[in-house]
């Protein structure tokens, strides 16, 4: 759905495009009555970060997979891509153990995010001490498939045969999968160059905004 520019009217918080309002808690347009002279421009990642402070965003997860042996600069990347999330009010979902994980979930936590971490476990002490909501399944790299079918798009930080998987089960969801640091090459994901590009996209995906 190709939507024209989208607009934030202030003063009934509501964000508009065309003649339409968007709803934040079904995420997705609507027809109704709204002045759009009284907006004012806004790219998607400005209007999902407006929406999110109006507190009716609907919190569907975004998902950072990657690897438990990460390298350093895949741990910064982690770090402040999980700390971008939280601050444009987007939910992080894991797998909540070591490497890409916890570094995701130590940055999303540290800028007030409660970051998910669905877990191969049998318990939820197994989840790094960042986690928020730990969610022990018991059902092992399993796990993978409900990460992926639970979240509205996919960020891959470096990753190997684990995150390989999740990618491709995102992919046949009809999920967004986005790849970053290395990640592994999949025919139809994109390589992000920086977190702003790459939150971008999720808002995209978010607002319908091709």
């Amino acid at each position: 759905m190709n939507m024209p520019a989208l607009q934030w009217n202030a003063r009934e918080k509501h964000l508009v495009s065309a003649g339409k309002i968007f709803d934040p808690s079904r995420l997705e347009w609507r027809t109704g009555d709204t002045d759009q002279e009284e907006g004012t421009p806004a790219s998607p990642l400005e209007a999902l970060k407006l929406l999110a402070a109006n507190g009716a965003l609907k919190r569907v997860p975004v998902g950072i997979i990657g690897p438990r042996e990460a390298t350093a600069e895949q741990r910064k990347i982690a770090h402040e891509l999980g700390a971008a999330m939280a601050d444009h009010g987007l939910q992080l979902l894991c797998g909540g153990k070591n490497g890409v994980m916890e570094a995701a979930c130590e940055g999303h936590a540290a800028h007030g995010g409660i970051p998910v971490g669905i877990l191969p476990d049998e318990e939820w002490q197994a989840a790094n001490p960042f986690v928020g909501i730990p969610i022990a399944t018991g059902i092992g790299p399993a796990r993978n498939a409900v990460i992926a079918r639970a979240c509205i798009a996919l960020i891959a930080v470096g990753g190997g045969v684990g995150t390989l998987s999740e990618m491709a089960l995102g992919l046949q969801f009809n999920r967004l999968v986005l790849a970053m640091a290395g990640a592994p090459h999949v025919n139809g994901v994109p390589t992000m160059a920086d977190i702003e590009e790459t939150l971008d996209q999720v808002a995209r995906r978010i607002l319908f905004v091709v």
